[in-house]
């Protein structure tokens, strides 16, 4: 069994993404891991649409946006624009986009699949729960606020507590 820096367990949430109409064979997992000043962020998700440049004023498909959103809520909604009701990113401390919570590195499709981990000192895993993970179809350009022109909303997951049988 792993352990804090402080000998106890350590705090576990993860999502089970799915894609909408937009992307529906779009699917994976989110896992949030407290380690020592933050959270591990895992993600293995498959179904992703293949990259396509922007061409003729039209935007790019992928590197895909990735982030956190504010309202743990994945209904459908619009097909043409779906998961309105998961709200905007996850911004805790009221910070320009590029540094929110909610904010992660874009997700790349190798023939439909991302697989990254990465560190965040921005939030504990308990911090997320009831929160929804969004996948986009373009990429965040980190800097147009609020959201980073991040394009249409291709997949959701809600942020569980993870038991992981302690």
């Amino acid at each position: 069994m792993y352990y804090n820096y402080i000998g106890q367990t350590p705090q576990m949430a993860a999502a089970n993404i799915k894609g909408g109409p937009l992307a529906p064979d779009l699917k994976g997992e989110v896992t949030f891991r407290e380690v020592n000043g933050g959270t591990l962020v895992y993600a293995n998700i498959s179904g992703l649409p293949e990259y396509k440049p922007a061409y003729n004023g039209e935007e790019p498909i992928g590197p895909h946006g990735f982030h956190i959103h504010e309202n743990g809520n994945c209904s459908v909604g619009d097909s043409e624009n779906p998961f309105q009701a998961a709200g905007g990113h996850w911004n805790p401390a009221n910070q320009p986009h590029g540094n929110h919570a909610g904010d992660f590195p874009v997700l790349f499709s190798n023939n439909g699949r991302a697989i990254m981990s990465f560190f965040t000192n921005k939030f504990k895993p308990q911090d997320a729960v009831g929160k929804a993970v969004i996948i986009h179809q373009n990429p965040d350009d980190y800097r147009t606020q609020p959201a980073g022109d991040a394009g249409k909303r291709l997949a959701c997951g809600l942020i569980r507590k993870y038991y992981n049988g302690s």
